[in-house]
């Protein structure tokens, strides 16, 4: 089934939030490493990747199904991170500025009639549930530990064993 009209437009508007999404971590990465804490620069970048690999699920299957993908202004980020907390409180609110944005293409593709567009969908709502789940859980532990330093290097040092592809 070709994906067209609204449907089409609206993933393609999906795109460029997950390009956004990159950015935003991707600076946010600069704030962890400007603060000298590389682990969390690292776990930063590794979600800016995760949002590129998203960006690349939602182009493929829209040139599968005839659609063109068009990539849309993307605003520089607009973050005022003065501590950890601020950046992972950052973080969530993207998130969760994602995830209605994905459940808004459901509620699209029932609307519309194109099933073929829901197991992607459900693979996205699942993904946004771990995503917000991870970030608040890191934002709890960052609010745990308040200022002080040995809990905030111990995170940082957890945060940059994950694995990246930088």
């Amino acid at each position: 089934m070709e994906l067209t009209g609204k449907l089409a437009e609206a993933f393609s508007t999906q795109v460029t939030l997950e390009l956004t999404a990159a950015t935003v971590y991707r600076q946010l990465a600069i704030e962890m490493d400007v603060m000298s804490l590389p682990g969390m620069a690292g776990w930063f970048r590794a979600q800016a990747g995760e949002e590129i690999e998203h960006a690349e699920k939602f182009m493929t299957h829209m040139t599968d199904r005839s659609a063109h993908p068009k990539i849309g202004e993307q605003p520089s980020p607009e973050l005022n991170i003065k501590s950890v907390a601020d950046a992972f409180a950052a973080s969530l609110a993207h998130e969760q500025k994602v995830s209605e944005a994905i459940r808004e293409l459901y509620r699209l593709a029932q609307t519309e009639g194109d099933i073929d567009s829901l197991p992607l969908l459900h693979w996205f709502i699942d993904e946004q549930i771990e995503e917000e789940a991870t970030v608040s859980e890191i934002l709890d532990r960052v609010k745990l530990t308040g200022n002080d330093g040995s809990g905030l290097l111990r995170l940082d040092a957890e945060l940059g064993s994950r694995p990246s592809d930088d």
